[in-house]
């Protein structure tokens, strides 16, 4: 598979809420990062530890909202293992029906088919927004008295 073939089932395994397929999509040893994160950047370096946060605890995103990948636009770059992705998930509130989009970038790069290091720059706020989480953001923000 190409770096964009990848990236496709990625993204869309992701808004289909099939989280036991994604962690093959990676390297064993693998390097995804998340440098915007509110909540620290904690990289995932192997499969295992993919498949623990696709499979991680608490309100399942697929519970609280629903959204598909839209307007992707995908950059291929000089090197042919890297591309550069920018895209949306558009979606709606389940509760409320109320839409939302999330912006997001994730720069992959793809060798054998495996996702081997990943930057992936979401909007986190606007993802909290959508999932009614807004207050264990802002809770997980506030130093520690």
């Amino acid at each position: 598979m190409t770096p964009t073939d990848v990236f496709l089932r990625l993204v869309h395994g992701v808004a289909d809420r099939d989280f036991e397929a994604l962690p093959v999509l990676y390297a064993e040893q693998t390097d995804v990062r998340h440098p915007m994160s509110p909540y620290g950047d904690h990289p995932l370096l192997s499969r295992d530890a993919l498949r623990e946060h696709f499979g991680g605890t608490g309100p399942r995103v697929g519970e609280v909202v629903k959204f598909q990948p839209a307007n992707l636009r995908i950059h291929e770059t000089r090197d042919p293992e890297v591309i550069v992705a920018e895209f949306d998930y558009a979606g709606t509130v389940i509760a409320t029906g109320e839409p939302f989009t999330v912006p997001c970038v994730f720069v992959l790069r793809v060798r054998d088919g495996l996702i081997v290091e990943s930057r992936d720059y979401i909007d986190h706020l606007a993802m909290a927004r959508a999932r009614g989480q807004l207050d264990e953001l802002i809770a997980a923000l506030k130093p520690a008295s």
